[in-house]
């Protein structure tokens, strides 16, 4: 397994607020997680997840921020943004 920090980003039609960016902090913080959006139309996070390839530690991390994004009560925006970096590559 390898140690992937993935960025997964979701896009509206409002900015969101400090409370909510705040509320979707608490929901990442177990998964070692970081979130981003305030006063912005967005909502993301920047994520640690391990998988075996980038696709699955995508796929994790999408999983990973619609989840805390529910817990959060934030709005289901589609994901317009995904980056992932393993650990190996970003020592490179």
């Amino acid at each position: 397994m390898t140690r992937w920090s993935v960025g997964v980003e979701a896009e509206g039609d409002r900015a969101m607020t400090h409370d909510e960016i705040l509320s979707l902090a608490d929901a990442v913080a177990g998964a070692g997680g970081i979130a981003t959006g305030i006063g912005t139309p967005r909502y993301g996070a920047q994520l640690v997840v391990e998988a075996d390839t980038r696709e699955a530690a995508i796929s994790a991390a999408r999983k990973e921020l619609e989840s805390a994004a529910r817990e959060a009560g934030l709005p289901e925006w589609p994901i317009t943004r995904v980056e992932a970096v393993s650990e190996e590559e970003d020592l490179d």
